[in-house]
C-alpha cells in the first residue's frame, strides 16, 4: 500500500513537472518581440539623425591653394551648387519621411515583431539615402544615378505604406483612431510616391528636369500649403 502510494505521488509529481514544462510554451518568442515603440523611435531618431549628418560630409570647402581672388570663389561655390542642390533634395527627403514615420508612430498602441522588421527595412532605405545622394550628385546627367535615387525613395515610401497597413490590419493602433486619418496616412503616402514616380520618369527627356520636379515636389510636402477648396492632408 506505501509503496503504492509512493508510486502515484511520484507520477502526481512528474505531471506537475511536465505542466509547468508546458506553460511557457503557450506564449511564443515572435508573440512578446519588438512591442515597444518608445524603443523603435528612438532608434529611428538615432537613425535618421546619422543619415541627414553623412549628407552633408559630401560637401568640400574648395581647395585653399586653388582660389586667388573673389572671382575664383564664386567660380568654386558655383561649381559646387549641384551637390548644395542633392544635398537640399536629400534633407528634404529625409525631413518628409521622418515627420511620415513619427505621425504614424504617434498613432501606434504598442508594435510586434512584424511591424518591427518593416520598420526596419525602412530604416535601412533611410541608411542608404546618403549613398544614393553621392551617386547622383557625382553622376547627376545619367538616368541609372537618378533610377537608383528614385528606387531609394520608393523603397521608403513602400515599406511606409506596409508599416501602416499592417498596424491596422493587427489593431495595433490606438482606439480613438478614425477612419479618416487611416485614409489619410494612405493617401498621402500613395500621391507622394506617384508624383515622385513621375517625376523619375521625366529623366527620359532630361534628369535636371526630374531633379527640379522632385524638389518641388518635396517643397510642396514641406511647406504644406493650402490651396482654395482644398484641405491639408
Amino acid at each position: 500500500m506505501l509503496e503504492l502510494k509512493k508510486g502515484q505521488a511520484l507520477n502526481d509529481y512528474l505531471a506537475e513537472t511536465l505542466e509547468l514544462v508546458r506553460l511557457p510554451m503557450t506564449t511564443s518568442y515572435n508573440q512578446i518581440a519588438g512591442q515597444s515603440v518608445e524603443r523603435l523611435a528612438a532608434l529611428s531618431d538615432g537613425i535618421f539623425a546619422v543619415a541627414m549628418t553623412l549628407l552633408v560630409l559630401d560637401l568640400r570647402v574648395p581647395a585653399q591653394e586653388a582660389i586667388h581672388s573673389e572671382h575664383d570663389l564664386w567660380r568654386a561655390l558655383l561649381a559646387l551648387s549641384p551637390r548644395l542642390v542633392m544635398y537640399l533634395m536629400s534633407f528634404l527627403t529625409l525631413g518628409i519621411f521622418w515627420i511620415g514615420q513619427q505621425t504614424q508612430l504617434n498613432h501606434l498602441a504598442r508594435s510586434d515583431r512584424s511591424l518591427s522588421w518593416i520598420h526596419i527595412l525602412f530604416l535601412f532605405a533611410v541608411s542608404i539615402t546618403p549613398f544614393s545622394t553621392m551617386l547622383l550628385a557625382e553622376f547627376t546627367a545619367y538616368r541609372l544615378a537618378l533610377l537608383e535615387y528614385w528606387l531609394n525613395i520608393l523603397l521608403l515610401g513602400s515599406t511606409l505604406y506596409f508599416s501602416w497597413a499592417c498596424a491596422i490590419e493587427k489593431g495595433l493602433v490606438k482606439n480613438d483612431l478614425t477612419p479618416e486619418v487611416q485614409s489619410a496616412t494612405k493617401g498621402r503616402i500613395v500621391r507622394g510616391q506617384a508624383l515622385y514616380a513621375f517625376g523619375a520618369s521625366l529623366c527620359v527627356i532630361s534628369t535636371y528636369w526630374s531633379i527640379a520636379f522632385i524638389v518641388l515636389v518635396q517643397l510642396n510636402y514641406a511647406i504644406a500649403p493650402r490651396l482654395p477648396g482644398r484641405s491639408r492632408s
